[in-house]
């Protein structure tokens, strides 16, 4: 049985897999980037958690990170917005990815262009996504 935080993860990862840009979760930066663009889930640390007794339970603020790419030449910019938009509606529509976290919530990305020796430059961003849930043990 997956454990609260491999649920949770699989649960970003899937809700992702929607979005026209190619999803891949904790994998290397593929030699082409897609025309929609590119997203790859890195699953972050759990952090330290806030504890409560009685019942005992652990919270977790789980920061798991997205690494967001587009190539597409001339509107390689729009193509980025548009991007990390159709992400952050994503998120919005189920904030709690189907109940299965208390709230997910994206932070505001901080991209970059990476110059491409012989091909079109990459705008790629870093969005952190804290994932507030709780378990009954630290290995749960």
């Amino acid at each position: 049985m997956p454990t609260t935080r491999e649920t949770v993860l699989a649960a970003l990862h899937a809700r992702l897999q929607a979005l026209a840009a190619l999803t891949l979760r904790d994998e290397v930066l593929p030699e082409r980037i897609p025309a929609a663009g590119l997203i790859i889930q890195r699953d972050g640390q759990p952090g330290e958690p806030e504890v409560t007794l009685s019942p005992l339970r652990y919270h977790y603020l789980h920061r798991a990170e997205l690494e967001v790419v587009a190539q597409a030449g001339n509107g390689r910019s729009t193509a980025f917005d548009d991007l990390v938009a159709a992400i952050g509606a994503a998120l919005e529509a189920d904030r709690t990815l189907g109940g299965l976290c208390d709230w997910v919530e994206p932070e505001a990305p901080s991209s970059v262009d990476l110059p491409v020796e012989g091909a079109a430059s990459l705008k790629a961003a870093l969005i952190t996504v804290v994932l507030h849930y709780t378990t009954t043990s630290p290995l749960a």
